[in-house]
């Protein structure tokens, strides 16, 4: 920084803008904000060179000088009110997340920024910064910490009925509690979530959140069609503001076809005019489980495992599903080679389908146990027998027919004999 400052004017942030290099243009702004007058003008003009510094800064990826030009600028905000000094912190913070590998860096900063507020008292401030503390705490997997920043946090903002604030952290402890599998918990937070939300107006993207948190706890419930209409309604929220989570929400809407066996949506789903937008690897992932299951092709579902690994083992909502969906194929796989046999060797069935012959023998025995189909294990000789569905015999419903009807004829009987008897 230069020891000379710079007229907090209009001129001086156009001087920082008209700069060669990102360099010259931060040094400008450096000088601008030394400037000692705080009058009105003055600390407009200091605002916006703020931001425009606070971009440059993300855009060079200089994370650890945001950090001390938010340390810097504390004697400023005595200066502006409260709720620009929000504005301000808030957006600093949200730069520093943009810039990637910067989590720990972010965490230790919103611990220092929680301090200073508790000190300088400001509430509002403290609230929200903590509630994205909590959430980086969650990204980081420090759930306890996390659990125990919200539980106090909930409290705090109940008592002052901020709803917006409290639908975001009620959404947040759904989230934790999801992610330490406590579902119970998760549906009752969201269920806060929502009741506070219906008190309030909640913008698109956050209602877009709300739905899509619904959805993936409808999904762990295997409720598929349900989480399927709120994956829709979060699609379109986050389709119209042109979100990125738009595509996890399609993505998650395939998911849910897939589970309920009907994989020839997919196709059209992803060649709709509404998806053809976000035509790449995540959808190209789903595709290819998809087409795995139409076929059901044990094989093809490996295949798209390992082409698409990133998109399908490494999301955490996917991967949930991943094993359950493996068990549908390897059923219909084997229900498919066994069409054919009423009687068959369990190593033959393995070599067919290239799996070992103790996990495709103990895949059969739940099978049958589960009335999958009917057959049993002649574990002796190492074979499958399959029976033919058994035929209902419909003399049986008949019989308890004739034997109800007598029944009522008895009891007439017997209320007319009583009736004459008197």
């Amino acid at each position: 920084m230069s020891s000379s400052y710079l007229p907090a004017t209009t001129d001086s942030i156009a001087q920082a803008l008209e700069a060669k290099t990102p360099s010259e243009a931060i040094s400008i702004l450096y000088r601008v904000l030394e400037n000692p007058s705080s009058a009105p003008d003055a600390l407009r003009i200091k605002e916006q060179a703020i931001t425009n510094l606070s971009d440059l800064l993300r855009q060079e990826n200089r994370a650890e000088e945001l950090r001390s030009f938010l340390t810097q600028l504390r004697p400023f905000f005595v200066l502006i009110p409260k709720a620009k000094t929000a504005k301000i912190v808030r957006g600093i913070i949200d730069d520093v997340a943009k810039i990637p590998g910067t989590s720990d860096l972010q965490i230790s900063l919103c611990k220092e920024v929680v301090q200073w507020t508790r000190a300088e008292k400001r509430t509002f401030l403290r609230q929200r910064v903590e509630a994205k503390l909590a959430a980086l705490l969650m990204e980081n997997k420090e759930y306890p910490e996390a659990l125990n920043l919200l539980s106090g946090l909930i409290k705090e903002v109940r008592r002052l009925d901020d709803k917006l604030l409290l639908v975001d952290i009620n959404l947040l402890e759904s989230k934790l509690h999801f992610s330490l599998r406590n579902l119970p918990k998760a549906k009752a937070s969201l269920t806060a979530a929502r009741t506070a939300a219906n008190a309030i107006y909640v913008p698109p993207a956050q209602q877009g959140n709300i739905d899509l948190q619904s959805g993936i706890l409808h999904a762990e419930e295997k409720d598929y069609k349900t989480a399927y209409s709120y994956f829709f309604e979060a699609f379109e929220a986050f389709n119209a503001l042109e979100d990125p989570r738009a595509v996890f929400s399609l993505k998650y809407m395939l998911l849910c076809k897939i589970m309920v066996s009907q994989a020839d949506d997919v196709a059209g789903i992803i060649s709709s005019k509404a998806g053809l937008q976000y035509v790449g690897p995540e959808l190209d992932a789903m595709k290819a489980v998809a087409d795995a299951h139409s076929k059901r092709s044990l094989k093809l579902f490996e295949i798209a495992l390992r082409d698409f690994q990133a998109q399908l083992e490494e999301d955490p909502i996917v991967h949930r599903h991943l094993s359950s969906l493996y068990d549908t194929l390897l059923e219909q796989n084997l229900c498919r080679l066994i069409e054919p046999f009423s009687r068959v060797e369990i190593a033959h069935i393995a070599e067919l389908i290239e799996l070992p012959v103790d996990h495709v023998e103990k895949k059969l025995s739940q099978m049958i146990l589960d009335k999958k189909f009917a057959g049993t294990l002649d574990q002796g000789a190492g074979c499958l027998v399959i029976f033919d569905d058994p035929k209902a015999d419909a003399i049986y419903p008949a019989t308890l027919e004739t034997i109800s009807n007598i029944g009522k004829v008895v009891d007439s009987l017997y209320v007319r004999s009583a009736k004459i008897m008197t």
